[in-house]
């Protein structure tokens, strides 16, 4: 009976979206995360790519896995035919929980797909292709992702200015010295 308990508890946990507040930010190959681009993408025969894109991942949606709040993504967009193809090769999400925040930042392999469930987005009408950021669309990822914590430099300070107790320049307490209004 334990055995059966425990067996079910560790399914349930693999089969939640995997990533807050850990040392490693990490989803599995095929998983799908709900995004949008940050900016319009515009593009037509005359400009059929455009590099450098901005994304940013949304909550609520139809996708298995979500990324913290704070995340930006980078990718590439081109025409493809009447659609959109996109891609994108790294990311950079900021997690916070109260004071505390990590970092993680590295390289990610995903790939749009359209509510059809077809590579590229459905957004092309007589050669011209446009996305709004206004328009979710999912990104599947094309092979595991596990990116290691970075150093976050801003929270040892904090850190330090919640541990100091007077003392340092971190979180100085004034010295005891009459006051210039007692005289």
């Amino acid at each position: 009976m334990t055995k059966t308990h425990a067996s079910l508890l560790m399914a349930a946990m693999l089969a939640m979206p995997t990533l807050a507040m850990s040392d490693t930010l990490e989803l599995p190959a095929d998983a799908t995360v709900d995004a949008q681009v940050i900016d319009v993408l515009t593009l037509s025969a005359q400009t059929p790519q455009r590099n450098d894109l901005l994304i940013h991942p949304v909550a609520d949606g139809d996708a298995s896995h979500s990324l913290p709040e704070y995340c930006v993504l980078i990718g590439d967009a081109q025409i493809d035919g009447e659609r959109i193809r996109l891609t994108t090769q790294s990311l950079t999400c900021i997690e916070t929980e109260g004071s505390d925040s990590e970092i993680y930042s590295g390289e990610i392999s995903a790939a749009a797909y359209g509510s059809d469930g077809n590579f590229g987005l459905a957004a092309c009408q007589d050669g011209d292709c446009r996305l709004t950021p206004e328009q979710t669309f999912q990104l599947r990822l094309a092979s595991e992702l596990a990116i290691e914590q970075q150093e976050n430099p801003a929270a040892r300070i904090n850190e330090q200015r919640r541990q100091a107790e007077g003392e340092g320049v971190a979180n100085p307490i004034p010295a005891d010295r009459p006051s210039p209004e007692d005289n």
